[in-house]
């Protein structure tokens, strides 16, 4: 009888199944966090763009240096695959136009990713997402 009420141990199990879910709970909230951190990043860039492009005499490549220099200052890291595209001359509503600026991001989990290829190696899950923000602004005249 005296083996069966010992509980020698229990707390060890006990934190043996209870520690990898609150530690992928945890990393999972840094990642998310990181994630809208980011994503705050492109539309503030987004923005600068557009404020830079309303101005009259700016030019694709002027809209484009202020946006990966406000993300390199945003310490996001400049990818090859980050896409700035710069839509002028935007119908609004009555006779003003505006300039829109899309940025197209790749987006990568760092600790996510791997786990996620743990359970299901041969799936796509953990490829990169693309995060993308816009900014529209009217036009000066």
């Amino acid at each position: 009888m005296k083996r069966i009420r010992n509980e020698r141990g229990a707390a060890l199990l006990e934190t043996a199944i209870t520690l990898p879910i609150i530690l992928l709970v945890s990393v999972g909230i840094f990642e998310f966090g990181r994630a809208y951190q980011t994503w705050q990043v492109l539309t503030n860039a987004a923005r600068e763009g557009a404020r830079v492009a309303v101005v009259q005499g700016t030019s694709d490549a002027d809209i484009k240096t202020r946006v990966v220099n406000y993300m390199h200052n945003g310490a996001l890291p400049d990818g090859a695959d980050t896409m700035v595209t710069v839509t002028r001359n935007v119908a609004l509503t009555g006779p003003d136009t505006g300039t829109q600026v899309v940025i197209n991001y790749p987006f990568q989990f760092m600790m996510l990713n791997p786990i996620v290829r743990l359970i299901t190696p041969t799936s796509t899950t953990g490829a990169p997402i693309t995060m993308q923000s816009s900014a529209l602004m009217r036009n000066e005249m």
